[in-house]
């Protein structure tokens, strides 16, 4: 009597569909599903994707997850946390080049900038602080994380940013902040900081272009809400 491997006849069916579907057709639990074939080559990986989605909430929030979080489910180890990470800075990379990309404009890229802010920030459980660093024709020059903090605090200084800037021979600056708590509204603290850092920036004629707050599914926009002075 033959012998039909049911799980290998699932996964090429699943393959099948996803050459033939569009993925916004499938499920996110099949989607991370077939991903974990190629770091689970024999276990029901079905189960272990519903269960990482129900764990996380979503499949970013699946990639976002520490080791220490996913070691806790069985069969899940150092493989699948660095192939999660993989994938993760691959689409951050994705979403906003490095600076070795010298055609990366940021202001007309303006949804990839977000995108990518809640991507790398929008899950931290603490507050992190980072700079977009902007040459004259709006070219990501770099960006840098200079401060972190508790869950609800950091302690920014205006100087520093300031320092920092003119150290990157930026022209202009993007502000990004994460709130862990999952409400982007701004605290009075974040308007009248912010409003000092534009102050300072206008001194040595740094353009800030806006300041953003992120968490893992929305953003604020401190320039659309007109809360920072330009004048």
């Amino acid at each position: 009597m033959e012998v039909i491997d049911s799980k290998h006849g699932h996964r090429q069916r699943l393959k099948s569909r996803f050459y033939k579907l569009p993925i916004r057709s499938l499920p996110d639990y099949e989607i991370l599903e077939m991903v974990l074939f190629y770091v689970i080559p024999i276990k029901d990986t079905k189960k272990v994707a519903k269960q990482l989605l129900n764990t996380f909430g979503s499949l970013i929030g699946v990639l976002n997850a520490d080791y220490k979080q996913l070691s806790q489910i069985k069969g899940l180890g150092n493989s699948v946390y660095l192939f999660f990470k993989l994938l993760k800075d691959l689409f951050s990379r994705l979403h906003l080049p490095n600076e070795c990309d010298k055609k990366f404009h940021v202001l007309n890229n303006w949804t990839s900038v977000v995108n990518y802010c809640n991507l790398t920030m929008g899950f931290q459980k603490v507050e992190y602080f980072k700079i977009l660093y902007l040459n004259a024709k709006n070219i990501l020059i770099d960006e840098e994380i200079i401060e972190s903090g508790t869950v609800d605090r950091i302690a920014v200084h205006p100087r520093e940013i300031v320092k920092s800037a003119i150290n990157h021979f930026a022209s202009a600056v993007i502000l990004l902040h994460n709130h862990p708590s999952g409400d982007v509204s701004p605290s009075k603290h974040d308007i009248e900081i912010t409003n000092t850092i534009a102050t300072a920036l206008k001194a040595v004629n740094i353009v800030i272009h806006d300041h953003i707050i992120v968490s893992h599914n929305d953003y604020f926009s401190f320039k659309t809400n007109n809360l920072i002075n330009f004048e």
